[in-house]
């Protein structure tokens, strides 16, 4: 399997978003573009690229869903794979609040000499933390969940989950509250993190009124070789295999996935403007996608 991808949904700001998070750091790049038309949105642009090696998709479809911090990407900075890192979070922070909001100030804290978490100019969320890494190394981006509202207290459960549907799965830190903190119960999780299909993500609990939960504005993205794959995950993640559209399902906790394949990919990357339009118009009354039908409307 290939590593997960971040989905983030703009409104129309796709393309601008992705050339200015590829000027943030190191290993990233814009992989290329393409556009959808006659879709329910209009005609979208879609965008795919990387940030410090992390590849994300994106698409300017209009102001259905908006950004909140139920997930946001936790950037590490790590003083001893760089000696600049604590000189470098304080530039990459300035560049991400510029125009932003700050939901933490960058400060010292007790669990980082160096940390803040902000919102940038698009609404999307960064939790940028000075770290001193022990055992395995972990990745300079990594997506993060926050478990609030109707699911707090979940995040332990929902690890646990999502181990058991990936194969290729293993748990990394845990961090459970030693005792109540307010709302936040004892056990529930100050932080922990996973990895599935080469991809490391983390997760966390608050119990506190946030008014936000998780919404498609961001979604976690997962590219099948096989149809067998493809049902796999859509029978294993979705709360309801006969809802979602367009291969987008959520799972039981609210999170918003989709179950793609990789012929997709290769369409969008080098099939012609009428093999994308075909495509295009094929896999949009799918629930689950078919991949003998998009190979057929493909070659016409």
């Amino acid at each position: 399997m290939l590593p997960i991808k971040p989905h983030l949904w703009f409104d129309n700001q796709a393309k601008e978003a992705a050339e200015f998070y590829t000027t943030l750091m190191p290993d990233s790049a814009i992989s290329f573009g393409s556009q959808l038309h006659n879709t329910p949105s209009g005609d979208c642009d879609i965008v795919e690229f990387t940030i410090a090696g992390q590849p994300f998709m994106a698409i300017s479809a209009g102001p259905l869903f908006k950004f909140n911090p139920s997930i946001s990407f936790m950037i590490n900075f790590d003083p001893s794979r760089n000696p600049e890192a604590a000189r470098r979070i304080d530039e990459i922070w300035s560049k991400l609040a510029d125009g932003g909001t700050v939901m933490m100030p960058l400060d010292r804290y007790p669990f980082s000499e160096r940390y803040g978490w902000v919102a940038d100019k698009y609404g999307v969320s960064w939790q940028l933390i000075l770290t001193n890494p022990a055992g395995e190394p972990r990745p300079v981006i990594i997506p993060s969940m926050m478990f609030t509202g109707a699911v707090a207290g979940k995040a332990e459960e929902a690890i646990d989950f999502y181990c058991s549907v990936f194969k290729e799965s293993k748990r990394g830190t845990t961090a459970p509250r030693p005792e109540d903190m307010g709302p936040d119960k004892a056990g529930t999780l100050l932080f922990a993190d996973f990895y599935i299909n080469q991809t490391w993500l983390a997760a966390m609990d608050s119990a506190h009124n946030h008014g936000f939960g998780f919404n498609e504005a961001v979604s976690l993205l997962i590219e099948c070789e096989t149809q067998e794959e493809i049902d796999y995950y859509w029978l294993a993640l979705s709360a309801d295999p006969k809802a979602g559209q367009c291969g987008w399902l959520k799972d039981k906790y609210g999170v918003s996935w989709q179950i793609s394949s990789t012929f997709m990919s290769e369409v969008l990357k080098s099939g012609s403007p009428q093999q994308i339009d075909r495509v295009t118009q094929a896999f949009l009354p799918m629930k689950k996608f078919d991949i003998a039908a998009l190979q057929k409307a493909y070659q016409g």
